[in-house]
């Protein structure tokens, strides 16, 4: 039964990802680090280092992935300030894989927290990405 939920909810964010805008593409990638960053606090409180690299992995490459999103010449100082965000969590999770530690991975699921607060709450008018 574990299998076909888990191919379920690989279908169902697939579905998402081929519909979403730029907006909720962001939304969902920080969702998905985010999430993974509570299994893998999970995962190191339970002392399961494999599943914790793994996760913690996961999430780096989501963190990479909108890091590279970004176009700092068109978004100035908010994307030059995301990149930093972005490049200080990446760190921050790198440093917790190592040291196996819970606060740097809450310090850098607060950044990604913080970002996501910021951006859902953009206004829906304000949403679109200007052609």
């Amino acid at each position: 039964m574990r299998g076909s939920l888990k191919a379920y909810k690989s279908v169902a964010v697939s579905s998402q990802k081929d519909v979403a805008s730029p907006y909720r593409m962001v939304q969902m990638l920080l969702a998905g680090a985010l999430e993974r960053l509570a299994r893998a606090k999970s995962a190191m409180e339970q002392n399961q280092p494999a599943q914790k690299g793994e996760l913690i992995g996961s999430a780096l490459a989501i963190v990479a992935e909108l890091q590279a999103a970004l176009d700092v010449e068109a978004g100035g100082d908010i994307a030059a300030n995301l990149d930093n965000l972005y490049d200080f969590a990446a760190r921050e999770l790198m440093q917790a894989n190592s040291e196996n530690s819970v606060e740097r991975l809450e310090s850098a699921a607060g950044i990604l927290r913080e970002v996501k607060a910021a951006w859902d709450a953009i206004p829906a008018d304000q949403q679109e990405v200007p052609a």
